[in-house]
């Protein structure tokens, strides 16, 4: 992955089916800095299982450049790549903080990383259903991605079970 430049937003691109490796390519010979997340998928091909790295967000990939200088209008003619998504003629810039934290979650390759193992004692933030936003810490965790956290609810200490897709570390 490259280096982040200053004075850059990213946008999102839209490929052609299957032309992402071709695309990130141009624009990378165009000095467009790119970035597309990946994540393997596994299928069973003639009585095999196989396993292949494929976009994270299908037909879609990040590109950074300064909108200010313009210039932006070769992405749209760039070998493998359909349009900008735009709205009004102006492509619409992705949140930074979209992008940084996906970063994060990639290594240096683009692949996507699995997230962090939960285990007793981590401090976790709900992030769904009637405890949103509640900090709790992990008391037990299941195999079947149930998690048991301990919640303080008015002063006393309660266990409660939530799927690990709703939680996040603090």
């Amino acid at each position: 992955m490259q280096p982040f430049q200053t004075g850059n937003t990213w946008f999102l691109a839209q490929f052609k089916p299957n032309s992402h490796k071709i695309a990130e390519r141009n624009l990378r010979r165009q000095k467009f800095q790119t970035f597309l997340p990946l994540h393997e998928e596994t299928k069973r091909r003639a009585g095999r299982f196989t396993t292949t790295l494929r976009p994270l967000f299908t037909g879609y990939m990040f590109v950074a450049f300064d909108a200010s200088k313009g210039g932006w209008h070769a992405i749209n003619s760039t070998y493998g790549i359909t349009r900008l998504v735009s709205f009004s003629d102006d492509p619409q810039p992705v949140p930074l903080d979209l992008i940084s934290r996906l970063m994060l979650r990639c290594d240096e390759g683009g692949k996507l990383l699995p997230p962090r193992i939960l285990k007793p004692g981590d401090a976790v933030e709900i992030s769904g259903g009637p405890f949103a936003e509640f900090v709790a810490t992990v008391e037990k965790v299941d195999p079947d991605q149930r998690v048991w956290v301990l919640l303080d609810l008015m002063g006393r200490t309660t266990r409660v079970a939530v799927h690990s897709k709703a939680l996040r570390q603090v």
